[in-house]
């Protein structure tokens, strides 16, 4: 009976152990918890095309009698080409449609933008391809303007100031900036 009493306990041993490990642990609770996430989707920003980023616009030679006549020489286009957008609701309601806003931005003159070099009594008017003028370091909406391949249309004039007219080489610098949001 020795013989059969050994081979009873070593099994019911191995069954006690193996059941042992697989009980589930009830004497400590390790707790609870949550995990919050948040984020956001995000339209890429705009860029400028690299013809339009930096731009040498020649006004032309343009006689004193001329300005003194009509107050204004002859008006030059540029334009500045906005690339790799992607603007939300551009094909649906304006429901998160992105706004813009552009400023120009350079020596001022009155309203418009002053030159430097030997002319004198002359300035630099900028207008948009709807006619609103464009005053220095104003920000300006552009959503009426913004054709559909994303190109904003201006001009810019030579005109007179309320200085004396003297005939001279001159040039500007002006600056631009796109915001939008």
């Amino acid at each position: 009976m020795a013989l059969i009493g050994k081979n009873v306990v070593a099994p019911s041993l191995l069954v006690a152990i193996f059941t042992a490990q697989t009980m589930p642990a009830t004497a400590s609770v390790i707790g609870w918890g949550r995990v919050n996430m948040e984020g956001a989707i995000v339209n890429a920003a705009c860029a400028l095309e690299a013809a339009s980023r930096d731009q040498t616009i020649d006004m032309k030679i343009l006689p004193v009698e001329q300005i003194t006549r009509d107050g204004h020489g002859l008006t030059r286009p540029f334009t500045l080409k906005l690339v790799n957008c992607g603007l939300a609701g551009e094909n649906s309601t304006n429901t998160g449609r992105q706004h813009f806003r552009m400023i120009f931005d350079g020596n001022a003159e009155g309203k418009n933008f002053g030159v430097i070099g030997d002319a004198r009594g002359v300035a630099l008017r900028i207008v948009d391809s709807i006619g609103t003028d464009i005053y220095p370091g104003v920000p300006m909406s552009i959503e009426n303007t913004l054709t559909k391949d994303y190109r904003l249309n201006y001009s810019m004039q030579l005109v007179a100031n309320s200085q004396v007219l003297r005939a001279g080489d001159y040039r500007s610098a002006i600056r631009f900036k796109l915001d939008y949001y």
